[in-house]
């Protein structure tokens, strides 16, 4: 089974995310995704707790898309996909953004995550070649150009009150709302 593996802060998450990993699965780039939401190891400003970005995730689980904390703890994605390998048959895929590539080679253990595959997802007009072709194991990277994507960063949502309505699902803005995440009472829907 191809296993796609989705790792990020999704703080919170948006509809990108989502489509995402919809338009993934329907087209039929890999058959389930792993979900994974990290702690706070980097320190960053405005995380929500792990607890609260996992529950909002929770909304968009679905059969072949599984939420999952059991890896957040670990620092590096090599060591989360490390992990998934462990006694599995299943090939994995590590989804990124394209912004991503423009410091991929400074990822911890990048060789062991290229063991794997990458699913590239072509966003701000990069060129991914330019990045991809400095890899030995440039094979192992799936570029993504057919998706329609959404985009916005989970930060300008944060900080564009604007945006909220637009880019964030309602049971994602009930939910924050309730929590009081984000945005404070400033920014609370009537």
């Amino acid at each position: 089974m191809k296993i796609g593996v989705f790792v990020g802060s999704f703080n919170p998450v948006h509809n990108g995310h989502i489509n995402l990993q919809k338009e993934l699965l329907e087209r039929k780039y890999v058959d389930k995704i792993y979900i994974i939401p990290t702690g706070n190891y980097w320190n960053k400003k405005d995380l929500a707790p792990l607890e609260h970005r996992f529950n909002m995730l929770k909304y968009f689980e679905t059969e072949n898309t599984i939420v999952s904390t059991k890896y957040s703890n670990l620092k590096y994605t090599y060591q989360i996909l490390n992990e998934l390998k462990k006694n599995s048959k299943d090939e994995f895929y590590l989804i990124i953004g394209a912004d991503n590539l423009l410091k991929f080679h400074l990822w911890k253990n990048v060789d062991s995550i290229l063991e794997n595959k990458v699913i590239v997802i072509n966003r701000n007009h990069i060129s991914c070649l330019k990045y991809i072709n400095k890899f030995k194991n440039k094979e192992n990277f799936i570029i993504v150009n057919d998706i329609d994507e959404i985009n916005v960063s989970s930060t300008e949502i944060r900080k564009n009150k604007e945006y909220r309505n637009r880019y964030l699902d309602e049971k994602v803005l009930e939910y924050i709302d309730k929590n009081n995440l984000y945005w404070r009472s400033k920014w609370k829907r009537k």
